[in-house]
């Protein structure tokens, strides 16, 4: 049995857990790899601005995804000299490069290669998000904004996005609400968005952040579910464009 084989079937049986490190041009970035038994799918995680894979509300709701059987990887985007840089934080061109690079190497690792792959982003990342869904819309079977900017991708680029979109917004937090409505009008997919009440930024708020939990699990599992009739082969089958808002 080659080594591709056995890290599947380790896969099957129980949690992986992997520190990984990803070339990334002259960086080199670290990321958690974490995939449950039997995955539906993984979804990668674009941290805003200052965070890092540490960060505690996308560890909350990766625990959470990974509870509904899906794997996550939870990466630095930025090395620790870059993330000291204002300038580059907000740097989304270098964030995209950074995903991009993270979604080959998941496409090229044995045992989660074969699976749909969805992307969650938050703050800055989200925009980064976006820009990889546009890019390679076969490779990206759903995405997932939690208090982001997907303003900041442009409205060229939001409206290649093919990939089915969701976007979370806290309904406190006013300045960020008027940036993802404007998103959300420029987006041309399958799109939702959804105003968590009596939410902040950060979701702080007791029984907020659960309530992205659940709605970024239920995004990603419709999502990555091959329809009945088509063979499970790991490529979501495009769905015509329709505009569903709901307030939360």
């Amino acid at each position: 049995m080659n080594d591709g084989n056995a890290k599947e079937n380790v896969m099957a049986l129980a949690m992986h857990t992997e520190l990984v490190r990803i070339q990334c041009g002259p960086a080199l970035v670290e990321g958690m790899l974490e995939v449950p038994p039997d995955p539906v799918g993984i979804v990668l995680f674009a941290h805003g601005s200052g965070s890092s894979r540490f960060s505690p509300r996308n560890n909350y709701v990766a625990a959470a995804l990974r509870q509904s059987h899906i794997g996550t990887l939870l990466m630095d985007l930025l090395t620790q000299a870059e993330d000291d840089d204002q300038h580059v934080r907000f740097d989304i061109a270098l964030l995209t490069q950074r995903l991009g690079a993270a979604v080959d190497w998941l496409q090229q690792s044995p045992g989660v290669s074969s699976l749909p792959l969805g992307l969650f982003g938050a703050s800055t990342g989200a925009a980064a998000a976006l820009e990889v869904a546009a890019s390679r819309p076969d490779d990206i079977a759903a995405v997932v904004s939690r208090g982001g900017r997907p303003d900041l991708a442009g409205e060229a680029v939001l409206k290649k996005v093919l990939s089915p979109t969701l976007l979370i917004v806290g309904s406190l937090d006013v300045a960020v609400i008027d940036l993802n409505q404007v998103a959300f009008a420029a987006l041309g997919c399958e799109k939702r968005i959804e105003f968590i009440p009596d939410a902040g930024h950060l979701f702080e708020e007791p029984g907020k952040l659960a309530k992205v939990a659940s709605l970024a699990s239920g995004w990603f599992i419709r999502h990555m579910h091959p329809p009945e009739e088509e063979a499970p082969t790991g490529h979501m089958k495009k769905h015509a464009p329709t505009s569903e808002k709901r307030a939360g």
